[in-house]
């Protein structure tokens, strides 16, 4: 399925990923609801004209945005996995996957909710959000399929179920994290593994 977002024009070019760059920059500093065209134009230092040109509406921008930081997130999960020989190491590399996230693109999780929110009033966005959902979903599907495969853990339920629950821990602690960015979260992460580990298992 062709990305909804990009209403048929080439998204490669530098000013393209420029124009990207910008709005989540300007959705860190302003929110979601403040980062307006004028504003991640400026940035991007582009015409307004061609933020229309290239996405359309602010929604498709968005849903761009989030569609490259999930590219991005899911080579973090590959990345974190990678050279895995226990649940334990899995587990605590997927974690740290998120904690990486949160330190380096932060917004992420900000324009995540507020599509969220706009997939109520916009079929579109709706289209797209399941869509981003079901690649990242998959993804780590694999990836535990493949650790459950080489005998490294057991799953407690199918793979793509599994890998929903652990995203809908990390997504929801990602939130609190964003709502309250000085309280220490250490020992709720710790307490998320435990929750994990119920479901990834020592083989």
């Amino acid at each position: 399925m062709e990305a909804a977002t990009t209403t048929g024009r080439q998204l490669s070019g530098e000013k393209a990923q420029r124009i990207v760059d910008a709005m989540r920059t300007c959705v860190g500093r302003r929110g979601a609801t403040g980062a307006t065209f004028e504003h991640v134009a400026r940035e991007a230092g582009v015409s307004r004209g061609l933020l229309h040109y290239y996405f359309g509406t602010k929604e498709r921008l968005l849903a761009e945005v989030v569609r490259r930081d999930c590219d991005l997130r899911m080579e973090r999960l590959s990345a974190g996995s990678a050279g895995a020989t226990t649940a334990e190491e899995l587990l605590g590399g997927l974690a740290g996957s998120l904690l990486e996230l949160m330190d380096e693109s932060p917004e992420f999780f900000v324009i995540l909710l507020e599509l969220h929110s706009l997939g109520h009033q916009n079929a579109e966005v709706a289209t797209e959000l399941t869509e981003l959902h079901r690649r990242v979903r998959v993804h780590l599907a694999r990836i535990l399929s493949a650790a459950r495969d080489q005998g490294l853990v057991r799953l407690d339920g199918d793979p793509e179920v599994v890998a929903e629950v652990l995203f809908s821990l990390a997504d929801g602690l990602a939130m609190r994290m964003l709502a309250e960015p000085a309280r220490d979260f250490g020992p709720t992460i710790e307490g998320a593994l435990r929750a994990a580990r119920a479901l990834v298992t020592a083989a």
